[in-house]
């Protein structure tokens, strides 16, 4: 059995699933896959399945969603499964290649090093984004950079979403309680992690825009991650009065 499991919410990213797939069971470590899909029409579901069957039976699974539901919605789902087994590591990744599978290795390496939770960071050392243009890049950086001011932690990329986390964060953390879906739940577990005293850690990692299928970035998102910092820094002031 496996210590370690790699998260992959889908919605229609048929052109990505299987090539990802068979790029993270190339690895050396003996990772295994949850895919959460949110009922794609593209037949994302059925292509996972039939490696499941085929290819990588018992490292390969899938949990199916009627309805696109969110990111963040579809890692607790994801999280609360791995939790019901025995997994040691439990990573966040896209499907879509924008993080490299090579990374999860070192990202595994810090979390046994010591790191509770290990970010792949964009923004740990300069600014390592590839095929994103200009305005996007500025707008995710200087998003970290009001997430710090306003939330006063010490990490450079707050919304990544390449992410270890050793099993007894994701125990610590009420997951049911975790109310944001889109760049604010990233934001949300870092900062929940901190505040339950947890080593948090960022490497390197080079960020490359998706080439194939279509962004589920929307301006929805970025006004959730917006008023959700807010919203988590006022409470937290009130808990810490009480």
């Amino acid at each position: 059995m496996s210590d370690s499991v790699v998260i992959i919410p889908t919605y229609n990213e048929i052109e990505n699933i299987e090539r990802i797939l068979h790029k993270v069971f190339s690895l050396p470590v003996d990772f295994h896959v949850l895919v959460v899909d949110d009922g794609s029409p593209d037949g994302t579901a059925d292509a996972v399945k039939r490696l499941a069957d085929d290819l990588y039976a018992g490292r390969l699974h899938i949990e199916e969603r009627k309805g696109k539901l969110g990111l963040g919605t579809a890692y607790i789902h994801g999280f609360k499964w791995a939790l019901a087994k025995s997994y040691d590591y439990i990573f966040e990744m896209d499907a879509d290649f924008s993080h490299n599978p090579e990374d999860l290795v070192r990202l595994r390496e810090a979390a046994i090093g010591g790191g509770d939770m290990v970010i792949g960071s964009r923004y740990i050392q300069g600014v390592n984004v590839v095929n994103w243009p200009m305005s996007r890049v500025l707008m995710s950086y200087f998003a970290s950079v009001y997430v710090r001011s306003i939330m006063r932690i010490n990490i450079q990329d707050a919304t990544a979403g390449f992410v270890c986390f050793r099993r007894k964060v994701l125990e610590a953390i009420a997951l049911e309680n975790v109310r944001f879906v889109g760049y604010a739940f990233q934001i949300e577990m870092k900062f929940k992690a901190i505040e339950y005293g947890f080593h948090v850690i960022e490497i390197p990692i080079i960020f490359t825009d998706r080439t194939l299928g279509e962004s589920k970035m929307s301006p929805k998102i970025f006004k959730e991650a917006f008023w959700g910092v807010i919203q988590l820094k006022l409470e937290s002031l009130f808990k810490k009065r009480r």
